[in-house]
């Protein structure tokens, strides 16, 4: 399975994954890795930023991204553009680096921060796809991540042509 977008069944019952988008980074035998992109935190940027020792107050009031429930801790920066390090993603990079989240708000780039990310374990993936937990898009993520964070969910059924109320999988209860 391509890089690209996982969306959450309309019927997902797992609290962590009800109506997320994640953006697939890695998949393979040895595992899974994305980070949800379609939820807020109430943590700001601001706060973030301001333990960096950086300044960019156009960007202190915006929030920080849930990323998933592993290693909360953890910062994974997405933005419009590529780098040398993490993953690209057509137009997007995603990157755990610190030097590269400085570099950002010292540019005055556009970005969002991530903090934890979502993992599987060896076929864990690929068993949650079978089971209609989720739903894979290797197209359209330019698309989705361009739209406001709230709108996410429903611009990625949009490009799957469905519409939510008519779609029913069967996703596994965690």
């Amino acid at each position: 399975m391509q890089p690209g977008l996982l969306v959450a069944s309309p019927q997902m019952r797992d609290p962590n994954f009800q109506h997320a988008v994640v953006l697939l980074v890695s998949h393979g035998p040895e595992g899974s890795l994305g980070v949800v992109v379609n939820r807020e935190t109430q943590q700001r940027m601001g706060d973030i930023i301001e333990r960096m020792e950086a300044r960019s107050p156009a960007r202190a009031n915006r929030p920080v991204l849930w990323g998933g429930p592993v290693e909360p801790g953890a910062g994974f920066v997405l933005w419009h553009g590529t780098g040398a390090e993490g993953w690209t993603l057509g137009e997007y990079s995603l990157s755990p680096s610190r030097d590269r989240l400085k570099v950002l708000v010292e540019s005055g780039s556009d970005f969002w921060l991530c903090l934890g990310y979502a993992g599987w374990g060896p076929g864990q993936l690929d068993r949650e796809l079978t089971e209609g937990s989720w739903i894979h898009l290797e197209e359209g993520v330019e698309g989705v991540l361009a739209a406001q964070v709230h709108d996410r969910y429903d611009e990625a059924l949009r490009l799957l042509g469905v519409n939510p109320e008519l779609l029913w999988m069967t996703p596994v209860d965690e």
